[in-house]
């Protein structure tokens, strides 16, 4: 037990601080524009990143079908052989042909996309300026997916830091230089990330070739053209994660936008208690990924003992981590709040609302921990099943009738959504759990 414990830290610590530089790029992001005096940057900064988001992280499924499929080629290596490499050529191929009809609609929908949300003229302007700035990088982005979900789920989780703290850094030093230097606003923050999201990228494909070399496949090229049976498992998963994916989103984006009708200075401050969600929910994810690459290990192994260690352990790590957030947002949420803005009206309607960040790592910790654990059993076609429920069964009802409560009630309705995530997937993974053969289910 001591040992898988070490093994779970050993995946876990790396992408717990690969995935919290996210959501520290986006405070950065935050802090800079939080500190001009026009608060209209940091509205469409909120708005035009909630629009990229839902556009890109739609096709979030080549991440998490990529782990879950490397993941179960890893754990059968010793049965068939390492096939890991097909996985991710399969996987880049995928990528490069989405991307590009992808930035096709993009760019001819994204003014449409930007008024249907709503914000002040002003706002929209500028959020449809940083958007089509941003799109520019849509390639580059679903190939990180791509390479982060392969190094996951190969266990390789020093690779995901490598890329994102390198990406991240850029970003962050372009944003100075381009905002303070240069005297860029929002353009300037979405000409940063373009830069740092094909310099990851880049480097990515490099590590990847480099693996393939150490694993003695340096004959085969990264991009391909494969047969309908190697790619028909990835399509097989992705597309009840594509749905699962696009309604987490569009909850995002109906969120955004109903705090948007309230006024600009509603929008700024959820977009800075969104970013600090975000943060929760990157931190979190280390144990869910870990559970990811040790759920599909396992299994791919057939090793059903160690699967259920790997479970409860992830588990309690996860609610460990939450439980240390809460106390740390209890004690220092005021002053972080301090730190990503200077103007006073913002500051002070976002301490009205800090109570409800304190136990936002509390209340998403499961519903993160119990993805990780779907995703390693292939199990998406539950996970989409949940989050459509929770959606449209919890979330909306909820919002609607507590709109006379404003903001106050779009959060207690958010609160809502997470709570349901997990307790729809509870039933399927209790079931799983009494029945190791049930996870070998193929959706």
């Amino acid at each position: 037990m001591l040992q898988l414990q070490k093994r779970i830290l050993q995946l876990a610590w790396p992408i717990m601080l690969s995935n919290i530089t996210v959501p520290l790029l986006g405070l950065v992001d935050t802090a800079v524009l939080g500190h001009l005096e026009d608060v209209s940057y940091l509205g469409a900064v909120a708005l035009g990143g909630q629009v990229v988001t839902l556009l890109l992280w739609s096709f979030g499924f080549l991440r998490m079908g990529t782990t879950s499929l490397s993941a179960h080629a890893m754990g059968a290596a010793q049965f068939q052989g390492d096939r890991t490499e097909r996985i991710l050529q399969n996987a880049l191929l995928m990528a490069i042909l989405i991307s590009l009809p992808l930035m096709l609609f993009a760019f001819t929908t994204i003014e449409h996309i930007i008024a249907f949300i709503g914000g002040s003229p002003v706002v929209q302007a500028l959020a449809v300026e940083y958007a089509s700035i941003r799109l520019i990088a849509t390639p580059a982005v679903l190939i990180q997916y791509v390479l982060i979900g392969w190094f996951i789920g190969r266990g390789e989780t020093k690779v995901p830091l490598l890329l994102l703290i390198t990406s991240n850094s850029i970003n962050a030093l372009l944003d100075v230089v381009l905002v303070y230097g240069y005297g860029f606003n929002s353009d300037g923050v979405a000409l940063a990330t373009v830069c740092a999201d094909y310099s990851a990228a880049c480097l990515g494909l490099y590590w990847a070739a480099r693996t393939l070399n150490k694993m003695g496949k340096a004959d085969r090229n990264l991009f391909f053209w494969p047969s309908w049976n190697e790619l028909k498992p990835l399509i097989n998963i992705n597309h009840q994660l594509f749905v699962r994916t696009l309604c987490l989103l569009s909850v995002f984006i109906f969120f955004t936008s109903q705090g948007a009708k309230q006024g600009d200075l509603v929008l700024a401050v959820n977009a800075i208690m969104l970013t600090l969600l975000l943060l929760i929910s990157n931190a979190l994810d280390g144990f869910a990924h870990a559970a990811e690459t040790l759920v599909g290990q396992s299994l791919g192994a057939k090793k059903f003992d160690l699967l259920k260690k790997s479970i409860w352990l992830t588990g309690t790590n996860a609610l460990i981590i939450a439980l240390i957030m809460v106390c740390g947002f209890a004690w220092q949420g005021d002053s972080l709040l301090g730190l990503l803005t200077d103007q006073q009206d913002v500051l002070a309607l976002a301490i009205e609302y800090s109570p409800w960040l304190i136990f936002l790592p509390l209340i998403g910790c499961s519903s993160y921990w119990l993805d990780g654990i779907f995703i390693g059993m292939q199990a998406s076609a539950s996970m989409r099943n949940s989050m459509l429920l929770a959606a449209f069964i919890v979330f909306l009802p909820v919002w609607f009738l507590t709109q006379g409560f404003g903001n106050h009630g779009l959060w207690f309705a958010f609160y809502a959504f997470l709570l349901a995530r997990s307790l729809f997937m509870l039933p399927v993974f209790l079931t799983m759990l009494n029945n190791h053969q049930l996870f070998a289910v193929k959706n």
